[in-house]
Formats: C-alpha cells, structure tokens, sequence
C-alpha cells in the first residue's frame, strides 16, 4: 500500500513521518498486520541489519517506593505480593550481572525503585558500577534509579555508566491520569539532564494503559524530539494489586502495528521490546523482532520473563544473530554524535516504576506439575484460544534472581 512504501522511503532518510501516517499505522487491519511489520523490518535492517542486542536487569532495590505509578507493582500501597528488599550489596549485583553476561547479554541495566536516588544512593550505585566494570570487561552499564538532581548524571557518568534510562511512559496529556506524585515534565528533566551530562539517553513507553492511539503517538513523537539513543517499549503487565490490574487491551496484532509505528517515527535508534512481550505477544515474538533490534534477557524487575535459553533458540529460529559484546549497537551517524558527548550505545529499558513484562514458564520450560513423568496427559485441545482474552495465566511474580536465594534466568 502507498502508506507502507512512503513510511519506508522516510524512514530510509530519517525522515520524520506525519502524525497522520503515524495514526494510520495503528489504524491499518488485522489481515495488514504482515504487510506492516515487513514494511516496518526493512527499515530495521537497513540500520541494525539481523542483529539482537540482548540486555540484562538487576533490581538493585524491591518494592516500598513512595511514587503512585497506576501500572506499578512497587507503587505505593502496593498489594501485590512483590519481593521487597533494600539496597543489594556490590558484589551481590555483581553476581547478578554475570549470570546475564554469561548468557549474551552485553549490556546491564542497574534499576532500583524510589522517586530518585540521594547522594549517598548515587555513591552506592557508583561502587556496584566498579564491581561490575573490573569483574566484566567490555560490559555496558546503564543506570535507572528514577528522578535526578542536579549534578547526579555527572556523577554516575564519571563512576563509568554508559547509559541512563527515565521512560516517558504516556502522552504528557494523559500523563496525570497515571501518576500524581510526580509530573511529565519531571521526567522530561531527568532525560535532559542524562543528555547533558554525556550519557546515552534512553527513554520509552507503556503501551496498554487505555491511552488512545493519539496518545501513543503523541509521546513517541516526543520521544523522537528528545532524541534517546534507545527507546524501550512495554506492554502493561496488568498485575493484581494494582489500579490497572484489570487493562487487558491488547493484542499480539495490536503490539506489532505499536512497535512498528515505534520504527517508523525513530528509525535509527536502538527499539527495545521491554515488559510485557512474552504476555501479550506471545508465539508472535519472533516476528517482533523483525521491528525490534533490542529485548531483555530473562527476567524483569518484579515478574518472570521466558527463559532465557528459550529467547536465545527464539533469535536463532527467527534467523537474527546475537549483536557481540565488540560491536557498536547504533549506526555510525549516531555513534559519532554519541561519541563526541552522549555515550555510544544507547540503554536498557525499564524504569524504577515501569513494570516489565513476564511469561509463566520458569525455567527451561518445564513448569511444575507439567513435565512430571507420572501426570496425566494433558488433552491435545482442551479448548480454542481466544487472543482478547486475558491472559492473566501469563503474569508471576519473580520468585528468583536478585534478592532470592534461588539462581537467576537468564
């Protein structure tokens, strides 16, 4: 269709797309759904060709957080039953780091809940940067630790982080819809003190929220304007106990067209599928990653991802190649500008308060109760699925990992 090859040319040159055509991405029909995403993937080639950048997060800090992100299971009053714990040691981060360093990851995303980190939080953070620099050569290290203060982005670029991630999450319309506590503009700051001070800006999105196609639009359009090296999407992981704990709005259908939309209006910048991709794309992941060049290794701040052996074959089987810890993510262009100030590799994504996505299967695919050998046989076809439906089977809590005694996924 004439949309789909004028949103190709622009997006060859860089070229930012109408608001129109934007809009009619998200409009375009089920039976599109594949025209759209091939359209959208030769874009993604053309700037990351078949690469993966795989990234790995640590919750450095659980939970208590005295922010009222509606779609938060740390938010204030949370009732979800999440792991909580106070600040992880160096070398506990560190150990958390190696296990997704070990299963390809080249980049580490260090997260910690709160509205934003004081001095003393930033020194901390400072330490568990050098513990994982000196014991992984090579490494990324991105920072999420909410809103700063003047003079903390410098800080954590001279302690040696390469990134810092502060999503936008919503259109700066509907943005007081979903948090109170702190303002659009609040995190518009954070971004732009991140820039300045020489990190790779990464900011995104929660898609899923009830927000209008206009809305997600409008705050891609102004993440476009930020310029982020990376821009990480969610999808809402509408976990029980929070205000949003019944927003099932999406379809596997409906995060192809939002992600590539994404693409189009950003097209040389690092997208990353962040929360949500095992629970609302489900057996469609492998096509996202023909609009995506970036996802998650394993587990997310506070919920269960797809093992990670299972994200590796996913790559593989779909014919793309794990980006190596020696190449540089972003095209040239863009790795020229960030080298002459705002860091070259653009960011994990998921913010101290963005509830990163989950699937329910543990480890290696083997839930429990389901490979025993003395089970009965589950039916061939207990019944049709319905991809409107729910999927709330979908959603765990992360038991594991960071804070637990149990080894991490990854």
């Amino acid at each position: 269709m004439d949309l789909l090859n004028t949103l190709v040319d622009k997006g060859l040159r860089r070229e930012l797309p109408t608001r129109e055509e934007a809009l009619a991405v998200l409009a375009t029909s089920d039976d599109d759904v594949l025209d759209v995403v091939a359209a959208a993937g030769k874009v993604r080639r053309h700037w990351f060709g078949r690469r993966v950048k795989l990234n790995y997060l640590v919750n450095l800090k659980s939970g208590l957080c005295p922010e009222d992100c509606s779609y938060c299971s740390q938010r204030l009053g949370s009732t979800t039953g999440i792991l909580k714990y106070s600040w992880l040691k160096p070398d506990e981060a560190s150990k958390a780091a190696a296990a997704g360093l070990a299963g390809g990851a080249k980049r580490v995303c260090l997260v910690a809940s709160g509205r934003g980190p004081t001095d003393r939080d930033v020194d901390r953070v400072a330490g568990t940067i050098k513990a994982i620099k000196e014991q992984n050569e090579g490494v990324e290290v991105c920072a999420c630790l909410g809103l700063l203060s003047d003079g903390q982005a410098e800080r954590l670029r001279a302690a040696g982080a390469d990134a810092y991630n502060h999503n936008l999450n919503t259109s700066e319309g509907t943005y007081g819809d979903i948090t109170t506590t702190h303002t659009y503009a609040d995190r518009v700051d954070t971004v732009t003190k991140a820039h300045a001070a020489g990190l790779s800006a990464c900011s995104g999105l929660i898609a899923g929220m009830g927000e209008s196609d206009a809305d997600l639009v409008d705050v891609v359009f102004s993440l476009r304007e930020l310029d982020p090296d990376s821009v990480p999407v969610n999808f809402l992981i509408p976990v029980e106990g929070t205000p949003l704990a019944k927003e099932w709005n999406l379809t596997p259908q409906r995060c192809l067209r939002i992600l590539a939309m994404v693409r189009f209006v950003c097209p040389d910048v690092e997208v990353r599928i962040a929360g949500g991709r095992e629970v609302h794309l489900r057996t469609m992941q492998p096509l996202a990653l023909n609009l995506a060049n970036s996802i998650f290794l394993g587990d997310y701040l506070t919920t269960e991802g797809q093992a990670g052996r299972a994200d590796l074959e996913m790559i593989a089987d779909a014919g793309f190649v794990v980006e190596g810890a020696d190449e540089v993510t972003l095209p040239q262009h863009r790795a020229d500008v960030a080298a002459g100030g705002c860091g070259s590799h653009a960011e994990a994504g998921c913010g101290p308060s963005a509830e990163a996505g989950c699937g329910s299967h543990g480890e290696a695919g083997c839930g429990s109760g389901v490979c025993g050998s003395h089970e009965e046989p589950a039916p061939l076809v207990e019944a049709a699925v319905n991809a409107n439906e729910p999927r709330t089977d979908l959603v765990a809590v992360r038991r594991r990992g960071a804070g637990t005694d149990l080894a991490p996924n990854a």
